[in-house]
């Protein structure tokens, strides 16, 4: 219970970071720091699994470890005290210099301990990643999911905390419902998330992403081609609509009043079937996940 009453991250975090670059005296401000800091050496840091970076580009770490085998480790990386074993620590922000210092040889880094619990955790290391713009948009949107699925957070809530708009955070984890290659286009950085959206609502959405990808389109250049996509699928020749018996025709209008949103059931008989639920809004597919993810709906 006692934890209810800690003082949240909350918005004021996000803003600080974004005018400073140095995250453990930022969040000294909120959480404050287990003594002052100190050196232990880089064998008593581990990396987090709650961390939401998982990629670390190879360029960007070597010139960083060639930095640090020239100056040192010059801002203290952000621990707590490690669950798991005495002595030892598991890393909140800085996984990157902690990297590079064993790569440039280093037997301490400095660090700056935090009393953190695991949702204290991951806020900070989403927070300090998010506003230095070191995530992918997939690691992005992976690191709300996960907020949202282990701590309940509403996507309102949640852009209070990041520091983000909820349109922002709403259209960020719209990106996990695009396929593999769309996902992998985006942790390369071949595509950027204006791009994603522009051609994930298109019929070959793939495919448009693979060309938007390779010919370095811009987003306004996507967006004209996924909307020429539509189009000519629009002016295609329909098939003729299958013939529905009595009771799928009821069961659809029973979904669609009890939903508020049109629905179409497409049955194959013996094969199976297809259930479409169609929306106009974010709104609108936002109270239809609420609808889905709530116990007893």
């Amino acid at each position: 219970m006692a934890e209810e009453h800690r003082p949240r991250l909350g918005r004021g975090l996000a803003a600080l970071i974004g005018d400073a670059g140095d995250d453990t005296a930022l969040v000294q401000r909120i959480r404050p720091p287990v003594g002052g800091q100190r050196k232990v050496p880089t064998a008593f840091l581990h990396a987090s699994g709650r961390n939401p970076r998982r990629h670390f580009a190879e360029d960007d770490l070597g010139e960083l470890t060639q930095s640090v085998k020239e100056k040192g480790v010059l801002q203290p990386i952000l621990v707590r005290t490690s669950p798991k074993e005495r002595d030892h620590f598991e890393i909140i922000a800085g996984e990157r210099r902690w990297r590079a210092a064993q790569r440039a040889g280093l037997h301490d880094v400095p660090i700056v301990v935090i009393e953190a619990n695991d949702r204290d955790a991951l806020e900070i290391a989403i927070i300090e990643n998010v506003q230095r713009a070191d995530l992918d948009p997939i690691e992005e949107a992976n690191g709300y999911q996960q907020l949202i699925s282990e701590f309940s957070y509403a996507q309102d809530d949640l852009a209070k905390v990041i520091g983000k708009s909820r349109s922002h955070v709403a259209n960020t984890l719209r990106l996990l419902t695009t396929s593999d290659k769309i996902q992998t286009l985006l942790r390369d950085g071949k595509l950027t998330a204006g791009h994603a959206r522009a051609v994930m609502t298109s019929p070959n959405a793939e495919e448009l992403a693979v060309k938007v990808a390779d010919l370095q389109l811009s987003v306004r250049a996507a967006e004209e081609l996924a909307q020429q996509e539509r189009g000519n699928v629009a002016r295609r020749p329909r098939k003729p609509a299958d013939s529905k018996d009595a009771d799928t025709r009821v069961l659809e209008k029973s979904l669609s009043e009890a939903l508020g949103l049109d629905v179409v059931i497409s049955h194959r008989g013996d094969k199976g079937g297809k259930l479409e639920i169609a929306y106009k809004t974010l709104e609108q597919l936002d109270h239809l996940c609420r609808r889905l993810q709530s116990p007893g709906s």
